[in-house]
């Protein structure tokens, strides 16, 4: 083989080593910034999410996860950096494979519960019904109960059963665990494992580090809305030589 044909195979198998590593990333974030008057919500954030994957992204209120997950929604105008879904720049399409838990509620307090299944049905295309049904009946909530009668854990599950019946290729659950009590939280993060599948990707904000240790493959650190920390979780546990939830502390505390 000549030198200039060596050459020119190592270049396309560099190629295509690249393609690889792309088609793997669902989303790339770079230098991502947003300021809200003189305070700066983010702060160059850079990160990538690979598909399969469950994130926690984690640190204490105030320190930039839900500004990040609301600028990767498309729900929040004037910041800087870039975003890339699938490998293009993200765009009005691509946030329709986007599903957003607010830690807001999303329903009138005049709807049952039946009646949320329908209004998402409206908005979303990939709104799956009878899995939003079997959401309901696992998480105990019944499609006659009205929304203003439910308690705030009872509320903040149908939240999570809305947002996790969409067939969709990028959730960003929002604290989905608050407000939800002990015994409920296994049925919970259980339903949210089973939603993880080869071509979708999760992200759970919280605090509650705990609760979420031995369930998500990669953590990454915020403070004051930069990354302090991010990596697989056994390798950051092997690095430092302490769990997750000691490196919390650490890290915070």
């Amino acid at each position: 083989m000549e030198r200039g044909d060596e050459s020119e195979l190592q270049r396309f198998a560099l190629l295509c080593a690249r393609k690889g590593r792309s088609i793997q990333m669902l989303l790339e974030c770079r230098n991502l910034k947003k300021n809200y008057g003189k305070k700066q919500a983010v702060r160059n954030i850079t990160l990538n999410l690979e598909r399969g994957k469950i994130y926690g992204l984690l640190g204490p209120n105030g320190s930039g996860k839900t500004t990040w997950m609301k600028m990767t929604a498309g729900l929040v105008k004037g910041w800087e950096g870039s975003i890339s879904f699938e490998g293009h720049p993200l765009s009005y399409h691509d946030k329709a494979e986007i599903a957003y838990m607010s830690t807001e509620p999303f329903f009138y307090s005049y709807m049952k519960i039946a009646d949320v299944g329908k209004y998402y049905r409206d908005f979303f295309k990939d709104f799956d019904e009878e899995r939003f049904g079997e959401l309901l009946e696992r998480m105990d909530l019944s499609p006659s109960d009205k929304a203003r009668t439910l308690s705030s854990g009872m509320a903040a599950k149908l939240k999570l059963a809305a947002t996790l019946a969409r067939n969709a290729k990028l959730y960003l659950l929002d604290e989905p665990l608050n407000g939800i009590d002990l015994v409920a939280r296994d049925h919970v993060m259980q339903t949210i494992m089973e939603t993880r599948g080869e071509g979708n990707t999760i992200v759970m904000s919280t605090h509650l580090v705990d609760e979420i240790d031995q369930m998500i493959d990669d953590a990454i650190f915020v403070r004051e809305g930069q990354i302090e920390l991010q990596g697989n979780t056994r390798q950051l546990c092997g690095d430092y030589g302490m769990s997750i939830p000691d490196l919390y502390r650490k890290i915070y505390g």
